[in-house]
């Protein structure tokens, strides 16, 4: 710990501390809630408490078994959980109605099971013999599905890439592809306000596994003051603390690898598609922050898994918000009635009727994607995904010189620039452009998620703000959105950032999504290239994808700027990572938009 800067520690260790104040004082009340449940079992079904699954390590996970109260065999369906199993006891109850074993399993580490925690690198194993275990339980028709998302769908995705005989299905959502390309990093730039507020929500429980072992080695010793833990070492700065390193190991080592490494490559699902041999229903959405993930699992899966009736069998529903809100109130735009239609366990058991028991329900369809719509507000169902009849437009970035902030004169057209003065800013580390809204997670309270006016933001003159005249008639984007960039810079490594804005007629700048490039790594995520001050660069900037008609009347807005903290870290500007750098300088960065250089909006139109 170290090398990293004392401002980023402080930060750090501040959130991991606020976060186990609020999280512990709530485990109590949680836990006697369940006991209380658990004197009570559910009429018609059977609850099966604290089961131990032992592992081929000689290690024991915990799980709870909801089962039919009635004679017979019956499919699995199978959670694998870092949150607690106790929280899915409705969806064990409601799953148990429907004609399924619902076993909810601690994974590794993690509450009631034994072993140490650290994400992703025992969900393989661990998987596997879960599921040959719960295949070969009495009641068993020897099929596995998985469900849950996130997290839980990582246990799923790598499960799979194990592919264990009884796995017969999984339900992946809102979660990643790739460890290092779409959940600790993104283009590069850390995900900062995502890996900090996800390691410290998690804290709590492995604070609490070690003050129960520290306490249970000082033999006769019931309570301790909490300086007395080694955990606390209150002689030294915190930047030799060993706090971070005892509750969120796994952190340091995502520092510690900015590039994508093998570190990252032993785990990542997008190398193992084949190895995937079950069907797979994937939810993924539009604000979500693995969008990007879960749209690349269905793609990657309808080319490439490991059979043709798994490759046949994939299906992709893409909801609005995700991680970033569910119903229709998603931010601070209500999405209608149509939006709050879906929910996400009556879809799962759903998705496994039709799977397990042949039901024609509507998964049953020729259709294999179903999409809500943004701007109309409706859902509607697709052959496939991407959608074949969308044409990527290119939207032309013009101005005089003069598009910093909402009140300069940045224009969006499909016509080709030809001879145009570029744009340049100031981008300063110390004063970075504000994250407002986006697909973020996992602290709402302090951030909120999703749609979120943007006119705040445009207003910095370190921000540029190209948009089209109102739209004289209803656009549809739906698919991947990029933005092609001409630039350069005065610094040796900085960051440039998009989003796609939808602007209302009466101003309102509606944020649809979002990417970020670091520069060294324009040309690869395996390793970093500085650049030359003052060259110009090409940038493809990824912002993943949309679902959006923008109304008659509307504005399309593309923001350029090169941060957006603290979803994304700061680029210091030096060459040296927010890990491990602890100065920075300012950057002038300047924008291109000529005949030699035509930077411009890459939206995949959908003809109306």
């Amino acid at each position: 710990m170290a090398v990293m800067s004392r401002i980023y520690i402080l930060q750090r260790a501040a959130r991991v501390f606020t976060a186990l104040v609020y999280l512990l004082s709530c485990i109590t009340p949680g836990v006697a809630t369940i006991s209380q449940a658990q004197d009570n079992q559910p009429s018609g079904i059977t609850l099966e408490r604290g089961v131990a699954v032992r592992m081929r390590d000689g290690v024991a996970l915990r799980a709870d078994i909801y089962r039919p109260k009635a004679a017979g065999k019956f499919p699995i369906l199978l959670q694998r959980t870092p949150y607690n199993k106790d929280n899915a006891m409705p969806t064990g109850i409601d799953g148990a109605a429907r004609g399924y074993v619902v076993i909810v399993e601690d994974v590794r580490g993690r509450y009631t099971s034994e072993g140490q925690w650290y994400p992703f690198k025992n969900e393989t194993q661990d998987g596997y013999d879960t599921i040959e275990w719960a295949a070969a339980l009495p009641y068993s028709d020897g099929r596995v599905g998985m469900f849950g998302g996130s997290y839980v769908g990582a246990t799923q995705m790598l499960a799979a890439i194990g592919h264990p005989p009884h796995l017969a299905g999984i339900c992946p959502e809102v979660t990643a592809s790739n460890y290092y390309r779409n959940w600790t990093y993104q283009g590069g730039a850390l995900e900062q306000w995502f890996d900090q507020s996800w390691t410290s929500a998690l804290a709590p429980d492995t604070l609490d596994r070690f003050v129960r072992e520290t306490t249970n080695a000082r033999k006769g010793a019931e309570t301790l003051p909490l300086a007395d833990y080694p955990l606390f070492d209150l002689s030294g700065p915190l930047s030799d603390s060993n706090t971070t390193r005892k509750l969120a190991p796994y952190y340091l080592d995502w520092l510690s690898h900015p590039n994508y490494d093998s570190y990252w490559q032993q785990w990542a699902i997008d190398a193992h598609y084949q190895d995937i041999q079950v069907p797979a229903l994937t939810i993924a959405a539009w604000y979500d922050i693995f969008q990007g993930g879960s749209l690349n699992n269905y793609i990657g899966l309808k080319t490439g898994a490991g059979n043709q009736s798994a490759r046949d069998k994939q299906r992709l529903i893409v909801i609005i918000g995700g991680h970033a809100g569910w119903g229709s109130k998603i931010g601070d735009r209500d999405f209608g009635p149509a939006a709050a239609e879906f929910n996400d366990e009556t879809t799962m058991l759903d998705w496994y009727d039709y799977l397990f028991y042949g039901k024609q329900n509507q998964f049953a369809s020729k259709n294999r994607v179903r999409i809500f719509v943004m701007g109309r507000n409706h859902w509607r169902d697709e052959e496939d995904w991407p959608l074949a009849r969308a044409k990527q437009t290119a939207y032309y970035l013009h101005s005089s010189g003069d598009a910093n902030s909402l009140n300069g004169g940045g224009m969006l057209s499909t016509t080709k620039p030809v001879s145009e003065r570029p744009d340049t800013y100031i981008y300063d580390p110390m004063n970075p452009a504000p994250t407002v809204g986006g697909p973020l997670c996992c602290d709402p309270n302090h951030i909120p998620a999703g749609p979120q006016d943007q006119r705040s933001v445009e207003q910095r003159p370190d921000v540029l703000v190209f948009s089209t005249p109102p739209l004289t008639e209803d656009t549809e984007a739906t698919g991947q959105v990029t933005l092609r960039l001409f630039a350069k810079s005065s610094a040796v490594d900085t960051d440039f950032t998009a989003k796609l804005v939808d602007v209302w007629p009466d101003g309102h700048a509606q944020n649809l999504t979002e990417g970020i490039l670091r520069a060294s790594h324009r040309e690869s995520f395996e390793r970093s290239d500085r650049l030359t001050p003052g060259t110009v660069y090409p940038f493809d900037i990824d912002l993943w994808s949309t679902g959006n008609v923008f109304l008659k009347g509307h504005c399309i807005r593309v923001e350029i700027s090169s941060s957006n903290f603290p979803r994304f870290d700061r680029n210091l500007n030096t060459g040296k990572d927010s890990a491990s750098g602890n100065q920075a300088v300012k950057a002038t960065n300047v924008v291109y938009h000529d005949a030699e250089h035509p930077s411009a909006l890459l939206l995949p139109l959908v003809p109306q």
